[in-house]
Parts: structure tokens; sequence; C-alpha cells
């Protein structure tokens, strides 16, 4: 009897697991996303990166959350993403210093492969970068600037947004193309690099045009010289405008994922993120902040990227930044 009872009991449980459908997987993404973005507070890829996260969550549907992992020139959140889970709930707004520069000028500080362990999804943007001093100081002109260090060289202290930055290999650049020497003050990034000049505590900074612009409107600072043409301040020059052969580098941000993402997130992903990045209302907000939107697909971007190392590499070895391999 008692036989007679579990094997009606068996039959039972089995029949009702058979007869439940299996629930299917459901669709990416169905939870929160977490959106790392490598700088501080308040900087400049903090800012637009959480714009860019605000406009995903709503062609994704779901919550973006916005995470700063600042530090180790821009590597330690890109290298967050690097090694996190790959299903997409883990991105990167990152920025040509972790993708490239840091790679050329301190490769030590980048326990990661970008063309190898992060997984292109979209470039968004590029910024002007400057180099700026304050108005009341005796310098008007960048040859006047670059003609003082060369009489006291390593007298001026320039901040910049950090060790292997992109503005860290400008004034490497500009060191060899000008024969001055600077001394260097690497800060994390954020307001930090531009408080020191305006506080006396360095005599120049190299930062984002659009964090300066601010403060020359209120008079207290004048930008001598951009990594790119502006066509706001047509009459800021380049290197290449006085007369230099060499070209400064520039500063993008895009986003990436960890590498070996499914293809039907990439599928949801990428679409999205160039929809984001073309949305007329984000790109009229970037370029108040002087940023030129130029949107790239993955494939576009791993080319661009590649591009640029290797030309970054070739500058920083002809300096004496790097020994040939």
């Amino acid at each position: 009897m008692k036989q007679l009872i579990l094997i009606t009991a068996l039959f039972l449980v089995v029949g009702i697991y058979i007869g439940v459908p299996s629930v299917p997987a459901q669709p990416y993404p169905n939870k929160s996303i977490q959106l790392i973005i490598p700088g501080t507070a308040g900087s400049i890829v903090d800012i637009v990166g959480r714009l860019m996260g605000d406009e995903l969550s709503k062609i994704l549907g779901t919550q973006m959350i916005p995470v700063d992992k600042p530090g180790a020139g821009f590597t330690l959140g890109t290298d967050f993403v690097a090694k996190s889970k790959k299903d997409g709930y883990t991105l990167a707004y990152t920025t040509s210093s972790a993708i490239i520069y840091s790679r050329v000028l301190n490769p030590e500080i980048v326990p990661y492969d970008p063309e190898k362990d992060l997984e292109p999804l979209g470039f968004h943007v590029f910024l002007a970068n400057a180099v700026a001093v304050q108005a009341d100081s005796p310098w008007k002109t960048f040859a006047q600037l670059v003609d003082y260090a060369k009489k006291n060289p390593g007298k001026l202290r320039v901040s910049t947004t950090g060790i292997g930055s992109t503005s860290h290999l400008n004034l490497e650049i500009i060191q060899a193309a000008t024969g001055a020497q600077f001394n260097h003050v690497p800060f994390k990034g954020g307001e930090s690099v531009i408080t020191a000049l305006l506080g006396g505590h360095v005599e120049v900074t190299m930062d984002a045009l659009s964090k300066c612009v601010p403060h020359v409107e209120s008079g207290k600072m004048r930008v001598l010289l951009v990594d790119n043409k502006v066509p706001e301040y047509p009459e800021i020059p380049t290197l290449t405008n006085l007369g230099f052969k060499q070209e400064m580098v520039t500063s993008w941000f895009a986003v990436y994922g960890p590498a070996g993402l499914p293809e039907d997130v990439k599928k949801v992903l990428v679409p999205a993120v160039e929809k984001a990045i073309n949305n007329p209302e984000i790109k009229a907000k970037v370029a108040k902040m002087l940023f030129v939107t130029d949107y790239k697909n993955p494939a576009q971007l791993k080319k661009m990227a590649t591009d640029q190392y290797e030309r970054a590499l070739a500058i920083a070895i002809k300096a004496g930044l790097r020994k040939s391999n």
C-alpha cells in the first residue's frame, strides 16, 4: 500500500512538472545597468557620462546607474569593466586616456588590453584641451610663456588631469617641440586641475577648454593654446598655427563593455548607443560644452583607437618618453 501511495505521488509530481511550461529567459535588459565613469564627480567625463546614461535609460527602458571610479589615469574604472561579468549590465563611459594615452606613457599602470579585453560600443565626442594661465599673469601669448619657461627651466608648474592623461602627453609634446621644461603637477581630474591655477598653486593649467571658458569670461583666466581648432574661438591658436610641425593629441569619450558580450546583448546596446549619441537634444547640450559629437560605430571606433595608439606611441618614442620595442 505504501509503495502504491509513493508511486502515485511520484506520478503526480512528474505530471505537474511536465504540465508547467518552462519560463523563457527575459530579454536584455531586465534589470538596472551600471555605467562606470573613470573620473571624479563633477569632472567633464562625469558630466557627459551622466548625460549619456540618462538618455540610455530612456532608450533601454531600464535604470542606468552612473558610478564614478577615478584613479590611475582613468584606468581604474575602465579595468573594473574589463574584468566585469560579460552580461551587458556593467558598461564604461571612458576616455582616450584609458584606451590610448596611459598605455603609451605608463603601460605599467594599465592591467588590461583594450583590444582584447574591451568591447567598443560607440564613439561619442571629441573635446578641446587648452593651455591656460591666470588673466593677470605676465604671459599674453604662448610664445611668451615658452620663452619664460626656457629661461627658467622647471620653474613653471603645470596642472594636468593625471599621469598618462591626454594633457600629460600634450605637455610632453610641447616640451619636445619647444625645448621648454615645465614642472608637471598631475591631479586625478575634476575641478582641482583648474582651481590649482586659480588658487596660485600652479602657474599653468592644461585641461578641457570648456572648463576654462567660464573663468575666461569672468576675467580670471587667459587661454593661450588649444589642441584642436574650435569654431567658437578662432583666435586661439594650435601648435601648428604657430609654426610647429608637431600636432597635439586629442581627447575623446566613448562607450565600451567587457569583451565577449553576447550577440543578443550587442544587438540591443549598439543601436541604443547610436540613438543616444545622435539625439539632437544631447548633441545641442554637448555642443554648449564645446564638445564635437562625431558618432562612430564599434568597428570605426576600434580602428580609430588603434591608429591613434600607434601615432601616440611613435610620438612618445621620438620624444624619449618610451623605448622602442
